[in-house]
């Protein structure tokens, strides 16, 4: 658009020059042209919004609608043309935190609070002052195998790929993790430049495709790894066994975004679509898996090492549980991710109906770590559409230690949802390569917002945990929150979701009976 618009500036003046050689009146023209021309050369060289940058004098129509009020922005919400009708309140309080604008809301709640599925926080009558409490509370990560633990943040950046997202996107995420002290994760395309450049921390995602630590089949190289995964940046390693957003399915990368700099990254050849394998060829059973897991913290110095996993068949996880019993190899950490997970590019039945939701995959994690009396060795991480801080104690209270947000920081960046990720013409530069898309996002400018809504929404859970008169994450149970099941019904969550006796897994005799079923399928020889 930048062209366009220069385009338009020179046809513009060639015309009026040529038509005040013919009449000079017709350089009055030049009173509503030249204000127009001013007004996109600076929307050119501005810093602070994307689309005004891309899109000269023609970006300004997005920020009029933007602009008019609550009540067209209302209008907008409940008319939502993607059949999501909460991504655009979310945006909007998203685009208020990151800009540090009041996001309060007059009149109550817009919701139907008598409607099934309506959720709320118990609060308490020993509400805790908010002056009172750490509003930014860490959480440790690292098992009683793990040398250098990680105090992690309560909130931090979902997996997101360099290649998916722009270098400057990346940038900007890095500087923000950086600013706010908290974690990056790098998503399953590699360690970029701009992932290292800024020195945010850094926690390494390790997907099928074994990018940045692979040979030239595509097998996973040891050397390679232990290369980077020592980076001081590097906090942690994640193997991803699936994302939510097309679980059993491989990561996709299409050959329009694969440059010569990310196919040297990713180490894949150039001119092809990039497809991550739906399996692992460095295991295949849980037992071979434990032994990746030591190799990997041996080749990290001691790091760390978690896994992500969107819960399919309960036996598979169930058997890994099993086979960190058998071995006494634990993880440090598990992500889970919630099917309702998004993605740029996903078939839409995987978006819609694979995956367990992560209300659900969160309850049955938490409740086979206690039934193996794993759970005091291993944190767990969640993501799936956590963007409030009502997100976060929903999460927290159901057995979550820390969480992460993709679309939320998305959000931060100046994502609009122009849904065109997959196409590499997304409008903002958030997730594209097109370099003249790319540079009108600027990463001073967007890390502050990503740090700034990091923040708020940090600040929005612990003063919501302060009212349950809860003081740290770590106090936050499955009684705090309750859902109407129906007008008549409310069930708390320790209702809905009943915890199991610590190790009643450990023993077939003692099994919960919905359990039983996949404990009994389960074996650790084999997924």
């Amino acid at each position: 658009m930048r062209k366009i618009f220069l385009l338009f500036c020179v046809t513009s003046l060639s015309i009026i020059a040529l038509l005040t050689f013919i009449n000079t009146k017709s350089a009055l023209l030049l009173l509503i042209f030249g204000p127009l021309i001013l007004m996109g050369f600076y929307d050119m060289y501005q810093s602070k919004k994307t689309i005004r940058r891309n899109f000269p004098l023609l970006g300004r129509l997005r920020y009029v609608l933007e602009s008019i009020g609550p009540e067209m922005r209302q209008y907008f919400i409940e008319t939502d043309l993607d059949g999501k009708p909460f991504n655009r309140l979310q945006r909007s309080l998203v685009y208020q935190r990151s800009k540090k604008e009041t996001d309060t809301t007059p009149f109550g709640t817009q919701l139907d609070v008598y409607s099934e599925g309506y959720e709320w926080i118990n609060h308490s009558i020993r509400a805790l002052p908010f002056n009172k409490i750490n509003h930014e509370p860490r959480v440790r990560i690292g098992s009683s195998q793990c040398s250098k633990p990680y105090d992690a943040s309560l909130f931090n950046i979902s997996a997101m790929s360099y290649g998916s997202l722009s270098k400057n996107a990346i940038l900007a995420l890095n500087s923000g993790a950086k600013m706010g002290n908290f974690y990056h994760n790098t998503g399953e395309g590699g360690i970029s430049p701009y992932h290292l450049e800024p020195g945010g921390d850094i926690v390494w995602n390790i997907g099928t495709g074994y990018f940045s630590c692979r040979d030239a089949d595509g097998n996973f190289n040891y050397d390679e790894y232990a290369k980077r995964a020592q980076l001081d940046s590097i906090k942690m390693i994640e193997i991803k066994f699936s994302q939510g957003a097309k679980p059993g399915h491989g990561g996709m990368l299409l050959k329009e975004k694969v440059t010569d700099e990310i196919a040297a990254i990713r180490i894949v050849a150039k001119g092809k679509d990039v497809m991550s394998p739906p399996t692992h060829s460095a295991f295949s059973t849980p037992l071979e898996l434990m032994e990746f897991v030591k190799l990997l913290r041996k080749g990290s110095g001691g790091k760390p090492i978690g896994m992500k996993i969107c819960i399919g068949n309960k036996s598979e996880f169930i058997a890994i549980c099993k086979a960190m019993v058998e071995t006494k190899t634990y993880l440090d950490f598990i992500t889970v991710d919630g099917g309702e997970g998004g993605t740029g590019a996903a078939p839409q039945e995987y978006s819609d109906h694979v995956g367990m939701p992560l209300r659900d995959a969160l309850a049955f994690v938490y409740d086979c770590l206690v039934g193996f009396d794993l759970k005091k060795e291993i944190k767990i991480i969640c993501s799936g559409k956590i963007i409030t801080g009502f997100d976060i104690i929903k999460a927290l209270s159901i057995g979550a230690d820390v969480c992460n947000s993709a679309r939320g920081m998305m959000f931060a960046l100046g994502c609009i949802q122009a849904l065109e990720c997959h196409t590499n013409t997304c409008p903002t530069g958030v997730a594209t390569q097109d370099p003249d898309l790319v540079k009108g996002l600027v990463p001073a400018e967007k890390s502050v917002r990503v740090a700034r809504f990091q923040h708020e929404t940090v600040k929005s859970a612990v003063e919501l945990m302060a009212s349950a008169g809860l003081a740290h994450p770590d106090d936050v149970g499955r009684d705090v929150v309750s859902m109407r099941i129906d007008r008549t019904t409310i069930k708390t969550y320790a209702q809905t979701y009943p915890e199991p006796v610590p190790g009643c897994m450990l023993e077939g005799h003692s099994v919960p009976t919905d359990m039983f079923y996949f404990w009994k399928k389960a074996s650790a020889s084999q997924f």
